[in-house]
């Protein structure tokens, strides 16, 4: 008596292949999820980056400003020795 697995072999590569094609797409898939992530992360650290910046350059003009518009100090005087 000879028993064929030709069906079953048939059958077991199709799935095995279907299997293949559906991991593929979902590797994909994760792997544009993954990357929008990535970018919108990026623009969120370049955009505070900015913001900062100018927060911290107009913090430096408005010191700048203030030293400029503040009296010079006094010049210090200085002591005389005691005659001995």
């Amino acid at each position: 008596m000879k028993v064929s697995f030709a069906m079953s072999d048939d059958t077991d590569a199709k799935t095995r292949a279907a299997d293949r094609a559906e991991r593929a797409e979902r590797m994909a898939r994760e792997g544009q999820q993954a990357m929008a992530e990535h970018l919108a992360a990026v623009k969120a650290v370049d955009e505070r980056t900015v913001r900062l910046k100018a927060l911290r350059l107009a913090k430096e003009a408005e010191e700048a400003a203030v030293r400029a518009a503040a009296p010079p100090p006094a010049p210090k005087r200085s002591r005389k020795k005691a005659a001995v």
